[in-house]
């Protein structure tokens, strides 16, 4: 009896809630919530899809700046020092501030090319010893390692380099390695050896040319003798470009190289701003405000994400310190516990090059780490100026060296002074030691009374800037974090 009871009085309430929802929702949401079911108003369709048009943009901007970082490298190289397998420009006499190249390391020897392999087909690369370095497909996509870290380890050793298209023989003897994209980045850095006053390059500069390169195919007699044109005190723009040249050199990307360097996603992203493989592309007279909208506002996003920092702080290498790892303890290719770190990734490219995993692996006495801060000990941003001071502990754990270079935030590029080297580093062994073995290092737009000539940098006034670490051959006490690089300090 009570259940009848129940079950008529839940049969009646059901009814009734039925009832009056009938009376409340005369439509399905998405028919209530856009204009009652009708088409939108002409002028605001419009205003949508170019609100779209842009915003898709900005998202082709960060996801392909790592590939635009390349080719702006690419094309500033072979403006400067022609095209070629057998062009490996060196810079000789260390690269400086002259070089507008996205955090160049002007304390080792740079030997940087691009190789075409649609060009030339399959090319070998003979790597001498001791070399730090690697290959990168045009999307900076590492191909491998080449040195310590990779298979030659630190020997020297024949590097076949294959077309992504490429199904031909593969012959025995050589480290062989398929690349994404026609392009190939060849990044080569040889270590300088120490010096009364500076250090030395010859050493690292004979090693670097001692690097052959050929056609897998070509005989001795028709393979190009080596050109190693010297890249030191030369103006040379390596950097991306700022304006609507952007989207032809990227629509020239994508026609170049296989639909496969790009996953289809992507590709459908560029095709809704009109960058087809093989179709022309004509944007509108409104269309190209909106390009020029978005290659002006996407890097000033990416500045501000990393302005504000990661919600996570995962990015700190230290709980007690100012200090950021680009990566932000990622892997090499920017991938977290589950998903692509895009934003991470459009951060550094727009500062950076170069993304292999001897960078962030914690290879112990044999890979690379870079700390770098843009705050002082009180989070302000560091600005030219102001007068800091960094003391650096004894013993740092760098097998090979450490370094100390300011660069721009904005891009990158060294800090730019009379100076034209705006780094130290512990090869100079003319740079000043306290009586502990620490080292102090003054940075600001005229130099302290007290600080040596060989440990102060030259800052621009009222421009921020990064100061950054770098540590090779890192040792076990950075991992473990016993030994730490003290903050920025500000004296004025």
């Amino acid at each position: 009896m009570y259940r009848s009871v129940f079950l008529a009085a839940t049969i009646t309430s059901m009814l009734s809630a039925s009832s009056v929802l009938a009376q409340e929702v005369t439509a399905p949401p998405l028919v209530e919530q856009i204009n009652n079911g009708n088409w939108l108003p002409q002028a605001e369709a419009e205003a949508l899809r170019d609100e779209l048009f842009y915003q898709r943009a900005i998202h082709a901007y960060m996801t392909m700046l790592p590939a635009l970082n390349t080719i702006g490298m690419r094309d500033g190289s072979e403006a400067a020092f022609g095209k070629g397998y057998n062009v490996l420009p060196i810079w000789k006499d260390r690269m400086d501030s002259r070089a507008w190249i996205p955090t160049p390391n002007g304390d080792v020897i740079y030997s940087l090319t691009f190789l075409d392999l649609k060009e030339t087909g399959p090319l070998v690369v003979a790597a001498p010893r001791d070399v730090i370095g690697m290959f990168t497909d045009l999307f900076q996509r590492t191909i491998t390692d080449v040195g310590l870290i990779g298979p030659d380890r630190a020997r020297g050793g024949l590097y076949l380099l294959l077309p992504p298209d490429y199904d031909g023989e593969i012959p025995q003897g050589y480290f062989s390695f398929k690349s994404k994209t026609y392009n190939v980045m060849l990044f080569f850095r040889t270590v300088m050896g120490k010096g009364a006053t500076a250090p030395d390059p010859k050493q690292a500069v004979a090693l670097a040319e001692q690097t052959r390169i050929y056609p897998l195919w070509a005989s001795e007699k028709d393979t190009k003798p080596m050109e190693f044109p010297n890249g030191s005190g030369k103006r040379i723009q390596m950097m991306y470009p700022v304006d609507n040249e952007f989207w032809a050199k990227l629509k020239a990307f994508v026609d170049y190289e296989p639909v496969s360097a790009i996953d289809p996603e992507l590709r459908g992203v560029l095709a809704s701003i009109g960058i087809v493989k093989g179709q022309p592309f004509e944007p509108t007279a409104k269309q190209q405000e909106l390009l020029k909208k978005a290659v002006e506002t996407a890097p000033r996003m990416i500045l501000a994400t990393r302005q504000l920092g990661r919600p996570d702080g995962r990015e700190l290498y230290y709980k007690d310190r100012q200090y950021v790892n680009q990566w932000a303890g990622a892997t090499s290719e920017w991938l977290q516990n589950g998903y692509l770190d895009v934003d991470q990734r459009a951060g550094f490219f727009q500062i950076a090059f170069s993304s292999a995993p001897a960078m962030v692996m914690h290879t112990l006495g044999a890979g690379s780490k870079y700390p770098n801060t843009v705050r002082d000990s009180n989070g302000e941003f560091l600005n030219g100026s102001n007068t800091y001071k960094l003391h650096l502990p004894p013993n740092a754990p760098a097998a090979l060296f450490w370094a100390v270079t300011l660069y721009n935030v904005t891009d990158g590029t060294m800090v730019e002074t009379p100076q034209l080297m705006p780094s130290i580093n512990s090869l100079n062994e003319a740079v000043a030691k306290n009586a502990d073995g620490s080292i102090d290092l003054w940075f600001g737009p005229s130099k302290p009374a007290d600080a040596p000539d060989t440990n102060f940098i030259q800052t621009v006034n009222a421009r921020n800037f990064i100061a950054a670490l770098r540590l090779y051959g890192t040792g076990v006490e950075f991992f473990d974090q016993t030994w730490k690089p003290d903050d920025v300090v500000k004296l004025n």
